[in-house]
């Protein structure tokens, strides 16, 4: 399969607009956390390119390669500290949104993360599903291996 469009070339000012704010998140939500919450929405919302992209930005910055795998089973796994736990508890729940967030998770990641850091961590719960719903339907994939 070959990529249907290329956004970035057809209309480059939005695709521009969705760089910047992935750049912004990049900056306000600390590593590897950030790296986290893009491989969770991207497993759960099915994106090829993205779980790659992020699997591999993990490993090259040394985040233990069982723990990357075990991202998707985090909930099972001994490794993940509480932060981790509630970021991608928070990544679950925003990125299938059918309920909403519940108080009681919405207030653990508050006690967390405090209200900006919330603040960012949402936006980079969004951010990723953008590139997801940008990534899927064009058909956007890794390189070969």
């Amino acid at each position: 399969m070959t990529e249907r469009i290329d956004i970035s070339s057809i209309v480059p000012d939005g695709y521009r607009k969705v760089i910047n704010l992935d750049g912004y998140v990049a900056q306000h939500v600390e590593e590897p956390l950030g790296d986290l919450i893009k491989l969770r929405a991207s497993q759960i919302n099915g994106c090829t390119f993205c779980v790659d992209m992020h699997s591999v930005d993990l490993q090259a910055g040394g985040y233990p390669l069982r723990k990357v795998f075990s991202v998707i089973t985090w909930r099972e796994s001994e490794w993940f500290s509480e932060r981790e736990r509630v970021a991608l508890e928070l990544t679950e729940e925003v990125t299938l949104i059918q309920g909403g967030v519940s108080d009681d998770l919405y207030g653990r990641a508050l006690a967390e993360f405090g209200e900006e850091g919330l603040a960012n961590l949402l936006l980079a719960i969004a951010t990723i599903n953008v590139w997801n719903r940008i990534a899927i339907p064009t058909l956007m994939h890794p390189p070969a291996l």
